[in-house]
């Protein structure tokens, strides 16, 4: 009888504790943060850029924070899926999203989204970005990006371009070079990006913009020509490859990028003891060299220039996407 009393109060003292625990404010609970594991969610399938992205990037946490970093896919739903489970997770520290392209695009390609890319997040680091890459068939007559304007400007229509889909990182920045080159070119959607490079290839298409990571085999073997980065810079696998501005196209600029974010209202504490494990893992040689192995231009940022970044994404994506009339489907 006694042991069955001193039983019945112990569990009762565990059941008080449990309780007293789910009261803390989350401010309390963030001074012994990390104190278990956290997970990571990819919203896409494993073994694309983004889950190779957070599997690095998780296991350089995971040695600097002292605790596993669990990368757990949830692919589906153009990335919804497994973005709208972080949004609704607790604001702990505790499940993190791998963000990309989609938390700055999809409120704009998906009106009844149950929840909004910038309002349901607290950015908490910038890993990198991959700017795309256009290129043509190793038989196409254009042979600058210059070229591949002109041509269109002298035969409206007759251009072709390919993506992975309709919204994607690729579609987008076709779009985006449209507008920019004031040319016109149709744009033919593909369940996925390699059925589309085999067309390209196929030289049934004109041109891809796509991440290059995608398209380097091919590039380096002769069969497509690079006729320009989009981005501000050069980038150290294709180093003669010129930017779009040093090719005629001043300005233009378009990534695919990744970072971790977490859901709003995550304690600032855990926000910034996480971005300094990001940044320190960003500047360790090691991780550096995988990261850019798989094409990351590295950028390390604060909470709040990550915050800003996502901002000036979702703006200039949406234009592009209401201007275009763009459907996810």
């Amino acid at each position: 009888m006694k042991d069955s009393m001193r039983i019945t109060r112990f569990r009762r003292c565990l059941a008080a504790a449990a309780a007293v625990l789910t009261l803390l404010p989350l401010s309390a609970r963030a001074e012994t943060w990390p104190d278990k594991p956290i997970h990571i969610v990819v919203p896409f399938a494993a073994g694309g850029g983004v889950d190779v992205v957070a599997r690095i990037v998780g296991q350089a946490l995971s040695d600097r924070l002292k605790q596993p970093v669990i990368v757990e896919n949830k692919p589906g739903a153009n990335s919804n899926i497994g973005m709208g489970f972080v949004a609704k997770a607790a604001p702990d520290g505790y499940t993190l999203l791998m963000a990309s392209n989609g938390i700055a695009t999809n409120n704009a390609l998906f009106p009844n989204l149950s929840f909004d890319g910038r309002k349901d997040f607290a950015p908490a680091g910038r890993v990198g970005y991959a700017p795309l890459v256009f290129v043509v068939p190793e038989n196409s007559p254009d042979k600058t990006l210059a070229a591949l304007i002109a041509d269109g400007k002298a035969h409206p229509g007759k251009l072709t371009y390919g993506s992975a889909g309709n919204g994607t990182s690729g579609h987008l920045a076709g779009e985006l070079f449209k507008s920019a080159a004031g040319i016109d070119a149709l744009h033919v959607a593909y369940k996925g990006g390699s059925p589309a490079i085999t067309d390209l290839l196929g030289q049934r298409l004109s041109f891809m913009p796509i991440n290059p990571i995608e398209v380097l085999s091919h590039i380096k073997a002769g069969r497509l020509r690079p006729l320009a980065v989009a981005s501000d810079k050069r980038v150290a696998y294709l180093p003669d490859v010129p930017t779009a501005t040093e090719a005629g196209l001043k300005g233009f600029e378009a990534t695919v990028w990744w970072g971790i974010v977490a859901p709003a209202g995550t304690p600032a504490a855990v926000i910034s003891r996480l971005n300094a494990a990001i940044n320190d893992a960003l500047h360790d040689p090691a991780v550096a060299k995988k990261l850019g192995d798989v094409g990351v231009v590295i950028t390390p940022q604060t909470p709040e220039q990550f915050g800003e970044f996502i901002g000036r994404e979702t703006e200039l994506w949406s234009r592009v996407i209401k201007s275009a009339g763009i459907k996810a489907n």
